[in-house]
């Protein structure tokens, strides 16, 4: 990050300060380190995800390129960015107004805090910053031992398939999914008897017996089953079973160890954000704040939480959502009495000023991510008062309309976005189809079909790395579960089961 510079005196000024309001208010982050960015630099960061010593990929010169066009034409603009180590570095944007610095600094301290402080962020790797320039380099071997294309390709298939993973495993002890006992010579059905010890050598020759193991090991594995239990973690799998030359075995685990730094992420955006933004506001509106700021200010913060019909704002959502906790709690609008109260006037008007709210709001933010934020506390009056709604195309009159202001609709829809981040649930059951070596994965279907032309694609990088055939079992509302099967040449289909009715 030699590009980067240190804060001015100006602003080192103003981050202590705001480190002060921050440590003040309780948050607990390791050191945070602030770099100046200018806009084409912080470009450059984003499109590596915050981590410029990512290994080389065409994918991120595309990133680059999309988020510099948007920039010049003025249709986003990266306040800040944040990334995820001990110490947290955080860039800033160096053609920012000052209230802008002070804004993103409290929010950072945010963000930091959420960082160390989550629990599904626990087993990430806070020393991932030096592990990605780890990964570049070993990366940049192989391209100088390999070639460029081919390992560009083999990176392109890996990156394809880097959301199979188990977004819970780092936190589940699991039995491994194969495991192979010792050989007993004696069992060996082809051994020899020989009654007399110094003759066994003669009788039944080493080479002899290292023949009749392998066979038996080749023989036990066409028989047996592997998984024992079905594995969610795809990417691991292969690095177990698929017959991957070392070097891609290696590129494959610097996929899956990138895939699962950034998961708890992709898991707690909207808490995440949420938490970020709420403290960025109390601080600068209680303490932060200069009078001559004040319209900058709302003006910016008004922008971070604005809606759009039919997109989800994380940081709006967030925010409300915590403080829409803290208020109950502090009203004491929570527990049996309070859930058993029937008359809509008592609830709104409840209060036992127990004032629990901001001990409540922290304990959540160490506890859940956001398929439990939304599960738990999201409530009939929060859904009410944010105007809330799910959304469906009219294909008659080509333009989304609202579908339901139902609670439970809303909610079911909420949660089926967040769960796996809306994602298809992918398991591999059977790493020997069949006794032919061809791998079987079930796609668990919750009445969203697979798209068949994506699929398919994955079934082809899939059957690269597996070097034998690979089927997907699906199912397809209007046909039934179908089974779809790509051998290296061609692509096929079969109903297993026909759709009821």
């Amino acid at each position: 990050m030699s590009f980067a510079t240190a804060l001015p005196s100006d602003l080192y000024a103003i981050e202590q300060e705001i480190l002060g309001y921050a440590r003040d208010a309780g948050l607990d982050f390791p050191e945070v380190r602030f770099l100046m960015l200018d806009y084409n630099q912080i470009n450059q960061v984003a499109a590596y995800d915050g981590f410029p010593s990512r290994y080389p990929h065409w994918r991120f010169g595309m990133e680059y390129e999309r988020l510099r066009k948007s920039y010049a034409w003025g249709l986003h603009r990266i306040y800040e960015m944040v990334i995820n180590t001990d110490p947290c570095y955080a860039y800033l944007l160096a053609s920012n107004l000052i209230i802008d610095q002070k804004l993103v600094m409290a929010h950072v301290y945010g963000h930091a805090d959420f960082f160390k402080n989550n629990l599904w962020f626990a087993h990430t790797n806070r020393r991932m910053l030096d592990d990605t320039a780890n990964h570049a380099t070993r990366i940049r071997r192989y391209i100088d031992k390999v070639g460029l294309e081919e390992v560009e390709t083999f990176v392109d298939r890996c990156l394809s398939l880097e959301n199979l993973i188990d977004v819970h495993g780092p936190g589940i002890l699991r039995q491994p999914s194969r495991t192979d006992g010792p050989v007993n010579e004696d069992e060996h059905p082809g051994r020899l008897p020989s009654e007399k010890g110094y003759m066994d050598a003669y009788i039944n020759p080493p080479e002899y017996l290292e023949s009749l193991r392998q066979k038996q090991k080749q023989e036990q594995s066409k028989e047996k089953k592997f998984p024992i239990n079905p594995q969610r973690d795809v990417l691991l799998f292969l690095l177990d079973y698929a017959p991957l030359t070392p070097w891609q075995q290696d590129v494959l685990s610097i996929i899956r160890d990138e895939a699962y730094y950034f998961a708890p992420q992709r898991q707690t955006k909207i808490m995440n954000e949420g938490w970020a933004t709420y403290w960025h506001s109390r601080i600068m509106t209680r303490q932060a704040l200069q009078p001559s700021e004040l319209i900058d200010y709302a003006d910016h913060h008004s922008g971070t939480v604005a809606t759009s019909p039919g997109r989800l704002n994380p940081y709006k959502l967030g925010v409300e959502l915590f403080r829409h906790i803290e208020d109950r709690w502090n009203r004491g609008a929570f527990g049996p009495e309070y859930e058993d109260c029937q008359d809509q006037r008592m609830r709104a008007n409840w209060d036992r000023q127990t004032g629990l709210g901001l001990e409540k709001i922290f304990e959540v933010r160490r506890i859940y991510n956001d398929v439990g934020f939304i599960d738990e506390f999201l409530t009939p009056e929060f859904a009410e008062e944010q105007k809330l709604f799910t959304f469906r195309y009219n294909e008659h009159g080509d333009h989304y309309e609202i579908a339901s202001r139902q609670f439970v609709e809303i909610k079911r829809q909420l949660l089926f976005q967040l769960t796996n981040f809306g994602e298809p649930l992918i398991e591999v059951t059977d790493g020997n189809y069949q006794n032919r070596g061809e791998l079987y994965l079930v796609h668990h279907w919750e009445t969203i079909d697979l798209r068949v032309d994506w699929a398919q694609a994955t079934l082809e990088n899939l059957q690269a790395l597996w070097s034998r055939p690979v089927h997907l079992e699906t199912t397809l509302a209007d046909k039934g579960i179908a089974l779809l099967s790509f051998d290296g040449k061609q692509h096929t289909s079969r109903l297993l089961q026909k759709a009821a009715g």
